[in-house]
This record gives structure tokens, C-alpha cells and sequence, in this order.
């Protein structure tokens, strides 16, 4: 962009080696121009006082104004600790400093008015404010040349160097002040600015840190938002044009004897019509000469297993041969048994090729591949392997696609010298910005209801102080023949933590449960692989009917019999997972329960965790709600689809219009320009270069 962006920041005044070292450690600001993409995460209005009787640890950072009415050393001289009584017309709460104690001791005076900015924090069931910002009401009146200040997250270790959320201000204000006299290029066309009514670059960069008013940070915002969004969808969008363009592929022009026969004559159920849908989708990409690259989205149990299936006796009506691969051994046998069942009145042999295969069965199963005589195969990563050579791919299907790296599912894709089609699936439900974002190259299918007549989970919250009552549950459903699961966060007893964990829950669950009347398996991603498929073969067969694990029951285990989920500690995990593990009860025709069990004292994030979990089953609208209280988190790298993504200002779980804005504004540039060559549009491809300037160009790989 600007030199005057690549200027190192330890020659910023206020930053220095020392600084300069932490900020790059902690948040990756090495430069002006990262320090100024360094947004704020709020604003906080300078003229807004908080009444000290309304604060609650809930709130995060406030303003509250009023005079110390005492103020005491706590403590030995090892554990010392100084404690402020700070009060206005509505109560009064203790500030506390356990560092700077005599400068701040020395500092406060009580006949003065104050103003004190910090977070309330809960301690012995009283709220109060450790090492808050604190000066005279007088000054900081003076000195509000903005309306609103911008706060900004720190780490720990920040903290403890002292830089805190108002000196990455004060930096920000010593880069302003340089920033104002700075040439900044512009980023967007002239006409999109003026089309959508956008600040230049420079203004907005200016806004978004030290905005006079509401306006002018709404707009600021907006812009960069905007840009953000609108530069994404661009590649991503620019990448699907260039593969359609390039990539011929294979047409399965026929729907034909094995397609009909088994829809007509084999299948048990009706599909749903989200099944029906997806199938026609998938009927149209592989008939265009062009190769499909299509996600299929689907909540557990929704029916994606059959869809796949479907489209592999397609791809074999038409002289094609096919195959999915899972991420574990245990979901690529469940696959395999399942192909098996549902093919075998159709006469059609099914492969499994996982790392136990045996050494004479892998050789013999390459070879009829290599001659086309086996033409449907399921597997792991065993798949990729170079010594794995298809005569006449066509359709490659990839289950659970966000366990798989690009660079392994590449392998797969360059197995024909026409890439064949491509579907990839997963049972976690995507949020519809994050969808547009990770896979906006991919067409992406959603199968949005269940088959009938499976009866919605009912999930229940107990908290530890109901662990009788929830025992007392479980006897009665394994009386009924049931079968449960108990999943915990850990394997071992955590140091310095409360959690709950496998080990213990093994030895208080036997006690509760004794054999010959019960019988338990254990899983845990510390056995052996043989013993934990044995261990879970056991459960899958009634042997036993309680299993007690950690996560790695998540995927890949069908036990219709299963009617009970228990997760200890749930309010640990977020709100995908939790979901997930739900799924893995339901699947009979009982009625299936979920049991949360937490802690008693639970934070306000938890709570709506939870709260969510109880109120519904919607994967969709979990996955949502996940969004909107975590954010995106690590949603890419090498281990997605599509592009990298480092979101600095926009929110997927808030900022939908404006993502919709800018694909739409991205689609309406490429049809009139797909390559950007006008004159226009050298500004979108020179940004394009430089923003991914050091990415390997996964886009030609689905």
C-alpha cells in the first residue's frame, strides 16, 4: 500500500524496543499499518456515567463518576493490597490496585470528584473494579476532544507490561497525529465509493479510532467493513469463474438402471423433499460438461449418507467410478456396512480401503480399481495414497470435509486426468455468512429436515447438585433396554481446575452401576485404535450399554439403540460441539434425551449455551447462535476450502446486509469484467495481488 504503513513501530513515539516487542509477540503489530488495522472492539461515550448501584461483571468496561470516601492497606506487606471506597448518589464500590500501591496512594484525595474507568469484576459476592484508570473529573473533561473513546483488546501478558486497553490509545492518538499529514492510496474504485455513499481510505482509517460523532464512525465503519467483505467474495467468486472456465469435466448424461431400479424398487422411505431437492442439484452440475464443486450441507441424521449414495449409482449408470472418503476407520466402516446393506440386492461389489486393510486384500482391491472392475469405494486417508490409481473416476465424495486438508484433498481430486466432480459434505451446520465466506467458490446444497417420523431430542439442564436425579434418569431408561452415553472434557485429572474428567467419572459411574446389571465401555483418544474399536464394537452390539468417553464419540458412531446423551462439564464446550454429541442419540425410534450437566455458577455466555441447547434442536439456528457468541474463531488456513481469512473489522454473525452487499457488488463487477482488465478495475486487481500476495493459490483445488 504506503511506505508509511510499513514503518516499524518501535520508532512510534510511545512504543520504543521494549513495547514494540510485546505488541508484535501478542498481537501481530510489527508495523504502522497493523497498528492502525488494529481495531477497537467498542466505543465508549465519554459523556456517559454508569450509576454505581446498576453495575454488574456482566457489563465489561464503564465509566462511573464520584469521590473516594475512604481508602485502606489490606493485607500482609507479601499480599498487600490497596482499597479505595469510590461513591456517588447511588451506592459505593471498593477499587482495588495490588500493584502501584504507593503511587496510587499518594495520588487520591478525597475532597476531589473522580473519574474512574474500568471493568466490575465479582469477588467474595461483591462487585468492585481492580486497577481501573482514575483522574480528576476536571481533566478528563479537558481533554475529551472525542465523544467517544475506542477501547481495545489486550492480552495478559500485556497487562502485566502495562499496556493496557488506554495505552494502545494513547499510541493510536501519536499515529494520528503523523497519519493526518500522510498520502494515503485509495483501495476501492471512485465508483463504488460514490455509489454507495463510502469516506476515502483515509478518512475512514481516521473515523474508526477517534470519530467526532456516531455518523461519522457508522460511515467509517461501513467502508471498511465493506472492503473487508467485498475483497473476499471478489477472489472467491473470481476463483469459481476461472475454475468453471478451466476445468471441464465428466457428464453423466444418463439416469439409468441402477439409479431407477434401486429408487423404484429398493428404497424403503420416501425421500424428503430437501433430499429430492439436493438430488436434482447434483443431477444438473454433473450433466453441464463442467465439474461440480458442490458443499452439502446437512444436520445429523438429515440424510446425506443416502444422497451420496444416490449420486454414486448415478456416476455408475454412466461408466464412471466413485468414491468417499471419511476421517476415521471407525465412520469409513459405518459407511461401507451401509453401502453394502442398501447395494447388495443391486448385485454391486463395495470396497474398503482403511490403513488395517489387509496387505493381500489392498493389492487385489488396487488392482480391480486400476481395471475398473471396482467402481464404488469408501476409505480414509488411505485413499490419497499414490499407489491408489482409479481407471475412470468421476465423482469423489468427502464426508466431514473440515477434518481433511486442502493439500490431502488435492490428491484425491488429481487422481483423473479430468478432475471428476466433487462433493463435499458435513454434518455441521454452517451459518450462511460463514458458509458465503469459506466456500463462496463452492454452490452450496442444504438439506434443511429430517426424515418423518423422527422424534426431535429433548434436552434437559442439570446442574451438579441434580446428579442423583439424573442417575435416577439413567436407571430407568437402561431398564427399558436403552442404551447411554456419558461424555467428559478431559481423560485426566486436570491440575488446578474443577472440570470433571473420564478416569473419575469411570470409577463413580461403575459404583452407581454395578455389573452383572450394567456393563461400560470406555473411549478415549489415548487407546490404542484396535482397543478402541473394540470397546466401541461392543456398544454398537449391546454388549454393553453405557459408554463412557470424551469427544472422540462426536463422529462416526450409529447406535440406534442409544437413547440417552450426558455431557458433563457442557458448559465448556461451545454450541457446535454440543450439538454434534447430541446427535449421536436419536437415531432409533425411541424417544432420546440430552443431558447437560454444569457447574452452578455459570457465566452469562454459558448460560445462553445452554439456554439455546434447551430451547432447540435446529442445528442451523444453533450454528448461528454459535457465531454470533464466539465469532468465526480460526475458520481457515490451510485446513479449509476457498481463502484465507483474517477478519480485522467485519462480524459474520452481524454483519450479513453488508456481506450480501459486497457479493452482490463483487458478481455485478465480474459479469461485466471477469478478469478485471478495465481501467476501472486495475485498482480491485493490484489490491487483490497485494492482500494475497504470500498465499498459495489453493483455488484450483475443491
Amino acid at each position: 500500500m504506503s511506505s508509511f504503513f510499513d514503518s516499524d513501530i518501535k520508532y512510534l513515539k510511545g512504543v520504543g524496543p521494549q513495547r514494540a516487542l510485546v505488541l508484535a509477540d501478542e498481537l501481530g503489530i510489527k508495523t504502522y499499518g497493523d497498528l492502525i488495522y488494529y481495531f477497537p472492539y467498542r466505543y465508549l461515550d465519554r459523556t456517559r456515567f454508569h450509576p454505581i448501584n446498576t453495575l454488574n461483571e456482566d457489563m465489561g468496561w464503564v465509566q462511573i463518576k464520584g469521590r473516594i470516601t475512604k481508602s485502606e492497606l489490606v493485607g500482609d506487606s507479601r499480599h498487600q493490597r490497596f482499597v479505595a471506597w469510590f461513591a456517588d448518589e447511588t451506592g459505593s464500590i471498593p477499587l482495588v490496585w495490588f500493584q502501584g500501591i504507593k503511587w496510587i496512594k499518594d495520588k487520591l484525595q478525597r475532597d476531589v470528584e473522580y473519574v474512574v474507568f474500568g471493568r466490575p469484576s465479582e469477588f467474595n459476592h461483591q462487585i468492585n473494579i481492580v486497577h481501573p484508570d482514575i483522574e480528576e473529573a476536571a481533566k478528563h473533561q479537558a481533554k475529551a476532544e472525542f465523544v467517544l473513546q475506542p477501547l481495545y483488546n489486550t492480552s495478559e501478558k500485556m497487562k502485566n507490561r502495562q499496556i493496557t486497553t488506554k495505552t494502545i490509545y494513547q499510541i493510536q492518538f501519536s499515529l494520528y497525529e503523523q497519519f493526518k499529514n500522510a498520502t494515503i492510496p485509495e483501495t476501492l474504485p471512485k465508483s463504488l465509493l460514490d455509489k454507495l455513499n463510502m469516506p476515502p481510505l483515509k478518512t475512514a482509517l481516521q473515523d474508526v479510532h477517534f470519530p467526532k460523532d456516531q455518523y461519522d464512525l457508522q460511515r467509517a465503519q461501513f467502508r471498511l467493513k465493506f472492503e473487508e467483505l467485498f475483497y473476499i467474495q471478489l477472489k472467491l467468486l473470481r476463483l469459481k469463474g476461472i475454475k468453471a472456465r478451466a476445468n471441464g469435466g465428466h457428464r453423466f448424461a444418463t439416469v439409468g438402471h441402477y439409479f431407477n431400479t434401486f429408487y423404484k424398487q429398493h428404497l424403503t422411505f420416501e425421500l424428503t423433499n430437501a433430499q429430492k431437492r439436493v438430488l436434482r442439484e447434483i443431477r444438473q452440475d454433473t450433466n453441464t460438461g463442467l465439474q461440480m464443486n458442490r458443499l452439502l450441507q446437512g444436520d445429523v441424521g438429515s440424510g446425506k449418507t443416502l444422497v451420496a449414495m444416490m449420486s454414486m449409482l448415478l456416476a455408475l449408470d454412466n461408466g464412471f467410478q466413485s468414491c468417499l472418503m471419511a476421517p476415521t476407520e471407525i465412520l469409513a466402516q459405518q459407511h461401507y456396512k451401509t453401502f453394502c446393506d442398501m447395494l447388495a440386492p443391486l448385485g454391486i461389489e463395495v470396497g474398503l480401503l482403511t490403513g488395517s486393510t489387509k496387505p493381500s486384500v489392498r493389492n487385489q482391491m488396487l488392482a480391480d480399481l486400476a481395471e475398473n472392475r471396482l467402481k464404488i469405494l469408501i476409505g480414509t486417508h488411505a485413499l490419497i495414497e499414490d499407489r491408489v490409481s482409479f481407471s475412470h473416476l468421476g465423482l469423489v465424495i468427502i464426508d466431514e470435509q473440515h477434518r481433511f486438508g486442502v493439500a490431502q484433498r488435492a490428491k484425491l481430486w488429481s487422481k483423473n486426468y479430468i478432475p471428476p466432480h466433487v462433493l463435499v459434505m458435513t454434518a455441521t451446520p454452517i451459518p450462511r455468512t460463514l458458509a458465503m465466506t469459506l466456500y463462496g467458490d463452492l454452490d452450496v446444497s442444504v438439506i434443511d429436515e429430517l426424515p418423518p417420523g423422527r422424534k426431535p431430542i429433548k434436552t434437559i439442564h442439570y446442574y451438579d447438585s441434580n446428579r442423583l436425579t439424573m442417575f435416577a434418569f439413567l436407571r430407568q431408561q437402561l431398564q427399558l433396554g436403552r442404551q447411554v452415553y456419558i461424555v467428559y472434557p478431559l481423560i485426566s485429572e486436570p491440575e488446578a481446575s474443577d472440570l470433571k474428567y473420564l478416569e473419575d467419572g469411570v470409577e463413580g459411574i461403575s459404583r452407581a452401576f454395578p455389573p452383572p446389571q450394567y456393563s461400560i465401555s470406555v473411549v478415549h483418544g489415548r487407546m490404542k485404535a484396535a482397543d478402541k474399536e473394540l470397546s466401541m464394537s461392543y456398544f454398537a452390539k449391546g454388549i454393553t450399554n453405557i459408554m463412557i468417553a470424551t469427544t472422540v464419540i462426536e463422529v462416526g458412531v450409529n447406535v440406534p439403540n442409544a437413547s440417552v446423551m450426558v455431557i458433563e462439564n457442557a458448559e465448556r464446550f461451545g454450541l457446535s460441539q454440543l450439538h454434534q454429541l447430541r446427535g449421536r442419540v436419536g437415531r432409533g425410534a425411541d424417544q432420546s434425551y440430552c443431558i447437560l450437566m454444569t457447574g452452578n455458577k455459570l457465566t452469562s455466555d454459558a448460560r445462553k449455551r445452554i439456554q439455546t441447547m434447551v430451547e432447540t434442536n435446529d442445528g442451523f439456528e444453533i450454528a448461528e447462535a454459535d457465531l454470533k457468541l464466539r465469532g468465526p474463531g480460526d475458520i481457515e488456513g490451510t485446513q479449509q476450502s476457498g481463502i484465507a481469512i483474517d477478519l480485522k473489522i467485519a462480524d459474520l454473525g452481524k454483519d450479513n446486509q453488508i456481506l450480501m452487499m459486497a457479493r452482490n457488488e463483487a458478481i455485478r463487477i465480474l459479469e461485466e469484467d471477469p478478469n478485471l482488465e478495465d481501467r476501472d478495475n486495475a485498482i480491485l486487481n493490484a489490491e487483490i495481488k497485494r492482500r494475497w500476495r504470500y498465499e498459495f493459490d489453493w483455488g484450483q483445488i475443491s
